[in-house]
């Protein structure tokens, strides 16, 4: 669920502020969420381009990559759908499965980031 490379490399960048940052993804992921949420439930395929844009971009900052993917796929049909003057009725089941897939992605990437949680060990590394 997490390419790893990228999630060291944004961590080297964000130094001490990696953190603080993963916190901010947090509280803006869990608003998009609901705000696309809400805005398929109102079928409004306009209100559901920006937040997922947003979380498609945060996401891949962070090496949620499959969570990337599927933000990036709810705002190309909102998009779609837009340009259409269409609801966005094709989005339903990856909507569906959003907030799963970011409440997963999230719960892997603050275990990574809490410095009390025992690391991943590598293969043939012994530990103690």
């Amino acid at each position: 669920m997490i390419d790893w490379v990228v999630f060291a490399r944004a961590r080297s960048e964000l130094g001490g502020g990696f953190v603080r940052i993963l916190g901010y993804f947090r509280e803006d992921g869990v608003k998009s969420v609901l705000a696309i949420e809400a805005a398929m439930r109102g079928q409004n395929a306009a209100a559901i381009v920006i937040p997922a844009h947003t979380l498609k971009g945060e996401a891949r900052q962070f090496g949620a990559e499959p969570l990337g993917a599927l933000a990036e796929k709810i705002e190309t049909v909102a998009r779609d759908c837009v340009e259409r003057r269409d609801t966005p009725d094709e989005a339903m089941a990856d909507v569906a499965a959003l907030r799963q897939m970011f409440e997963r992605s999230l719960a892997i990437l603050e275990a990574e980031a809490n410095p009390v949680t025992p690391r991943r060990q590598g293969f043939g590394r012994r530990i103690g």
